[in-house]
């Protein structure tokens, strides 16, 4: 019996009609919704040529898009960078055999895993902005990274656990029977495991981090969100300018995606390769050893 059979019976003759009676009305309504939108933007002159031909002009890339590009990658980067070192340790902490240190680090992980990013994000830009600790034109940078650290920090911190909690009790056990301790044996064997087999799910956090710079946006960081309304603002297409930042957002992500698509397939065939190769030596082991076996009892055959 499949999961579908236990979930609801299977749509007779009659259901399976009004299945694809319902489908098709669905889509045909679809269909009118985008030509009424299409048609208004018509009539307000979105459909222009010159609005979206405008947005492929070499100004518009040098003095908005690109700069914008830019700013978005360079928060995107110092916040994985920082994320990765930071959940690294806040691993190492919630894995301690200290209870203070566990403890210590166990709030800080679910406090930060609970904040919204963008309440951190305008926390620490209007914090900044009250002490005059920085230049205001790094406030906003600033507040991102540090919104999307604590953040994601936290989150890399239980992907890290995670991966240890999944490995086989064996390596612990192999590294204790050597002499080492526990802390060595988790910062030896145990996280550089782990982080190699959790690369995907680390490498799919680092899209939400890529997507989450845009909420710089509000704090009025110049990413490519905020360039795409100051680009909407000189030329007069706001439609098209977001359109147009959508598609770069899509663009990036995706790439990043296909990344860990790939990290994955290939950990999956090395995983592949390491168990046919074990296979394999196992059984040309069996096979020496009943060969060895034969030969010793035809010699005493022969003594007989």
């Amino acid at each position: 019996m499949s999961a579908q059979d236990v979930l609801f019976d299977v749509p007779g003759p009659q259901a399976r009609v009004r299945h694809r009676i319902l489908a098709v009305v669905g889509v045909l309504a679809l269909l009118a919704m985008i030509a009424f939108i299409l048609l208004q933007m018509d009539e307000k002159g979105q459909l222009a040529a010159n609005k979206w031909t405008s947005l492929f002009e070499a100004a518009a890339w040098t003095n908005y898009l690109l700069p914008g590009i830019w700013d978005l990658v360079r928060a995107a980067v110092v916040a994985i960078v920082l994320s990765m070192g930071l959940g690294l340790m806040l691993a190492m902490g919630r894995m301690s055999d200290l209870l203070p240190v566990r403890w210590a680090t166990t709030v800080f992980v679910e406090f930060f895993r609970a904040v919204p990013v963008l309440i951190m994000m305008i926390f620490t830009f209007f914090y900044l902005a009250n002490q005059e600790w920085s230049n205001d034109s790094w406030n906003p940078f600033i507040g991102v990274v540090v919104g999307l650290t604590l953040y994601n920090s936290s989150v890399l911190c239980e992907v890290i656990r995670s991966g240890v909690g999944s490995l086989p009790n064996g390596q612990r056990e192999a590294g204790l029977s050597i002499g080492l301790s526990n802390a060595q044996v988790r910062r030896s064997i145990l996280v550089p495991q782990a982080l190699t087999s959790m690369l995907p799910t680390i490498v799919s956090q680092i899209i939400v981090i890529v997507k989450d710079s845009a909420l710089g946006y509000i704090i009025l960081y110049p990413e490519l969100l905020t360039q795409a309304r100051n680009l909407s603002s000189s030329r007069g297409n706001v439609l098209q300018a977001y359109i147009l930042a959508a598609v770069i957002f899509i663009l990036i992500n995706y790439a990043l995606s296909k990344l860990a698509e790939a990290i994955e397939n290939r950990q999956r065939r090395k995983a592949a390769g390491q168990s046919k190769k074990a296979k394999q030596d196992e059984g040309e082991g069996e096979e020496g050893g009943m060969a060895g076996y034969s030969d010793k009892t035809m010699e005493q055959n022969r003594q007989t």
